[in-house]
């Protein structure tokens, strides 16, 4: 058990963030310096785990010696630490895994020194480790959502994650695996996502677990099957279409996934008992312009209208997520690795942005905080210029003028200039988490909403598009699908574009 007098308390977040060292021998103490030295890294060594007694004697200055690589966990939760730099170089993959996973339990990110072989060949330098600077991309401090208590939701539990190969999907299991679930059933429609996610998880990926399940939520017998089989006691939903160019000209894919696909699932929920049952939304979801935002509003408010009961329904918006796949982080990168003008919609598009870790953090929130279909939002701070993200990008990449065109193409249809975490028809109020805040609609969505969905997933299956954009008019009032007013004409302009 470590010694709480060792650990540091929480300094200023100015400092930068918090950061635990795994060993104190050259190659660890070489970056304490170095980021002591380098503030614009954005991280603070606030101290060290070693199992060499004579590390207490090798510590840096100002960088004290707190404890043993076992006591990693209880450490980094006790001074919240918001990143651990492995810095053991010879360690083997499988005692990596290990502290990395006892790091995740904390909810710290970790990383690690690249292979000895590969420190002999340059200088162990900072810049091994070197990430872009989060804050200065969402325009705010990332936040610590997940707290100790809240893991005993998934701990000793059965735990099913539907769309668990995607960016979302994939990040939630690696949490949860490290919180001790009695099992964890990764359920996806695409076996190369799963096939990725279980090399990611155990080192190999020989597909032969029964905890591995290929389904399509579209596939109402299925899906019950499945419930009454596992018997899962916490279900995070996070399978989805949620491009919306793309479900823009493919609404009846939309709804058959997003509304249909949410509704087999919470009805397979009730049937077997599952005790939580979190869902995946979106920020388009409130007051929403788009075919996703839509879907995405009706599956909210499916779990809104499920009588009280055992089952315990909440749902999570998020914001744009940094690095999920096809999000405009990863775009953006492609494009200036390929020397291709940066694409934008317009000069004044403004978006809310979250790391992966904060919108991971808020479903295990979420999951503890669940009690009677309340949306749950993460207070993501003031909504960022996509074309500020873009220069803050190119800044931290060291672009220059000549290296960087920015493209403007006009709004999409079913795109917004700005987007809203609450609708004007809602109810927000704070929680017990001091950075989440709940929502509850105004106005019960009433008795109609069983028929008014089954006229709606009738039009979907027929592929009546038009049909279902109308129903989707029908069920949300102020959804109006029409093309975007404020659209800017495609233009090219060089960086920095005013800056």
């Amino acid at each position: 058990m470590p010694n709480a007098s060792r650990t540091p308390g929480r300094s200023h977040r100015s400092g930068g963030l918090r950061c635990l060292i795994v060993g104190a021998g050259e190659a660890g103490r070489a970056i304490a310096r170095d980021l002591r030295r380098a503030p614009e890294f954005g991280l603070n060594p606030i101290g060290f785990l070693d199992d060499d007694p004579s590390a207490v004697r090798r510590a840096v200055t100002g960088v004290p010696m707190l404890g043993g690589t076992g006591e990693l966990a209880e450490i980094a939760e006790q001074a919240a630490v918001d990143v651990v730099i492995i810095a053991i170089p010879s360690l083997s993959a499988a005692e990596i895994r290990k502290l990395a996973v006892a790091g995740a339990t904390a909810g710290a990110s970790v990383r690690y020194l690249p292979t000895f072989i590969a420190a002999l060949e340059r200088d162990v330098r900072v810049s091994d480790l070197r990430r872009l600077r989060v804050d200065r991309l969402l325009g705010r401090q990332e936040v610590r959502v997940v707290r100790m208590s809240s893991r005993a939701v998934v701990a000793g539990r059965r735990v099913l994650v539907t769309g668990a190969g995607g960016s979302i999907g994939s990040e939630l299991c690696r949490q949860i695996a490290a919180f001790g679930p009695e099992a964890l059933y990764l359920l996806d429609h695409d076996e190369s996502n799963l096939h990725r996610l279980q090399l990611q998880l155990d080192g190999r990926a020989l597909l032969e677990s029964d905890e591995l399940i290929i389904a399509d939520i579209r596939d109402r017998d299925r899906i019950r099957q499945l419930f009454a089989d596992l018997k899962p006691h916490v279900v995070f939903h996070a399978a989805a279409h949620k491009h919306l160019p793309l479900l823009e000209r493919h609404p009846c894919e939309g709804v058959k996934s997003n509304v249909l696909g949410t509704l087999n699932l919470v009805e397979a929920a009730e049937e077997t008992g599952v005790d939580r049952f979190i869902l995946i939304s979106t920020d388009k979801a409130a007051d929403p312009s788009s075919v996703l935002g839509a879907t995405k509003r009706l599956a909210e408010m499916i779990l809104e209208a499920r009588p009280a009961g055992p089952t315990r329904f909440a749902s999570v918006r998020f914001g744009n997520v940094l690095g999920s796949r096809g999000s405009f982080l990863s775009v953006l990168s492609d494009q200036i690795e390929n020397g291709e003008p940066v694409t934008v919609t317009h000069p004044d598009v403004t978006r809310f942005f979250m790391t992966v870790e904060e919108a991971v953090g808020l479903v295990i929130e979420a999951a503890s905080m669940a009690r009677n279909g309340e949306v749950f939002v993460l207070d993501m701070g003031e909504p960022v210029r996509i074309v500020d993200l873009v220069h803050n990008y190119a800044a931290q990449v060291h672009l220059g003028k000549d290296d960087l065109t920015i493209s403007y193409t006009g709004l999409r249809p079913g795109e917004k200039l700005s987007e809203s975490l609450f609708s004007e028809h809602e109810k927000r109020t704070p929680t017990g988490h001091p950075k989440i805040w709940s929502t509850a609609p105004l106005v019960d969505p009433g008795p109609d909403l069983s028929w008014q969905l089954a006229e709606l997933f009738e039009a979907a299956a027929a592929n009546r598009a038009q049909d279902v954009r109308q129903r989707l008019s029908d069920l949300l009032p102020g959804y109006t699908p029409t093309l975007a007013t404020a659209s800017a004409a495609a233009r090219v302009v060089p960086y920095p574009d005013g800056f």
